[in-house]
């Protein structure tokens, strides 16, 4: 029986998940960042659930998404209430999940062609400011 790996073209998508890092593509992130098909953002200065504010949310909504997937480390944590309410103002989905999970998510959207963004907060990464 022959085998052949398939790679997902036209987005980019995640290859791996740890406790302190996510690889995307072959590129090892170890910081907070937002990840969509066609870009991604390094410079998301967040290292806690709780840190999420209204700039934070612009951030993500910058990228224009459909969905947003918030990852929120090891295991799922939910941020403030404002910061979920400015997203549902404008109309955009967001769901809360652990990073695994929304690592998985992320690459079924995006290979099936949505406008997805994950938002992944890496713990301990940034210092604040």
């Amino acid at each position: 029986m022959d085998l052949s790996l398939e790679r997902p073209e036209g987005y980019l998508f995640i290859r791996r998940v740890s406790e302190r890092s996510i690889t995307v593509m072959d590129r090892e992130l170890d910081a907070s960042f937002l990840l969509a098909p066609d870009r991604v953002v390094e410079t998301w200065p967040i290292d806690d659930v709780m840190s999420l504010d209204e700039s934070a949310g612009e951030a993500v909504r910058d990228l224009q998404p459909e969905v947003v997937l918030l990852g929120t480390g090891n295991r799922q944590r939910f941020p403030p209430a404002a910061f979920m309410a400015g997203f549902l103002r404008k109309g955009i989905g967001i769901e809360v999940m652990d990073n695994a999970a929304a690592a998985r998510t992320y690459d079924l959207l995006a290979g099936e062609g949505r406008r997805v963004v994950a938002a992944f907060i890496l713990p301990g990464t940034r210092s604040a400011g």
